[in-house]
């Protein structure tokens, strides 16, 4: 095991029953975290997260909530502080994405989709940080996207929400950076996780060429980016968004 400095910390992964959340939490396991795979619906998925993690040493646990709920962030928080104490390291992945252009996104794919992917980061952020604030650590990672940095004509709602995680993180690092909390995003490409079933081939060849890397990034790439800023190897670094595209955005 690697010293990472999170070794026996307490862990919240949103969304992390599959895909980029699931490659997250079983990271964080294998660090020494003991890791609240939080997920909304899909129980089975949890539960394979949490076993997967137990085989191998880990401790985990699976809580459902609908983080786009108040109440039902509040009663998550409570449970993972029962299970395994209270949060010090927070990942909010969980998010939904739709395509289509602007002739498309309705109020209520707009509001649905600014709930669930910033409203929630702002949620479970809010009922963790004054804790970190009063125990003086705190490491939270908000899971944006390159769609945060660049023109996303066909997911205008998705975009947008992104882009307002970016500035999320920004805004709030800046104000609990004094108190030992330190907060930083990470704005992946396009990854290998269930959102590319339905997507065209032809679609996907073409993204791929667009790569530098000429590749679709797997879930342990977000993995290991995220491991790093919730660890001690990026002490110095908060309000950051770090880009894992494989080149195919590139700041500044």
């Amino acid at each position: 095991m690697s010293d990472h400095g999170i070794d026996g910390r307490v862990a919240l992964v949103t969304g992390g029953s599959r895909g980029i959340g699931r490659a997250i939490s079983q990271e964080l396991a294998a660090a020494g975290a003991r890791v609240a795979v939080n997920y909304r619906s899909d129980h089975d998925a949890a539960a394979e997260t949490v076993e997967a993690i137990q085989s191998a040493g880990g401790t985990a646990t699976a809580v459902a909530a609908d983080v786009s709920n108040e109440a039902d962030v509040d009663r998550l928080i409570a449970e993972v502080d029962a299970a395994l104490g209270p949060v010090d390291l927070l990942v909010n992945n969980a998010g939904i994405f739709d395509y289509g252009d602007h002739h498309e996104t309705t109020v209520q794919l707009w509001h649905r989709t600014i709930a669930v992917n910033l409203t929630s980061a702002f949620l479970v952020s809010w009922a963790v940080k004054d804790g970190m604030i009063q125990r003086g650590y705190g490491r939270i990672v908000n899971v944006a996207s390159i769609a945060a940095l660049r023109p996303r004509p066909n997911s205008i709602a998705y975009a947008a929400s992104k882009a307002g995680m970016v500035g999320l993180t920004r805004s709030l690092a800046e104000g609990v950076a004094g108190d030992g909390v330190r907060v930083n995003a990470i704005a992946p490409g396009l990854i290998e996780t269930d959102i590319l079933a339905d997507v065209d081939t032809g679609v996907l060849d073409d993204l791929v060429e667009a790569t530098p890397m000429k590749r679709i990034g797997q879930p342990d790439d977000i993995a290991s980016v995220t491991l790093f800023l919730l660890g001690d190897g990026s002490n110095f670094m908060t309000g950051q968004t770090l880009v894992a595209s494989g080149g195919r955005v590139m700041l500044p």
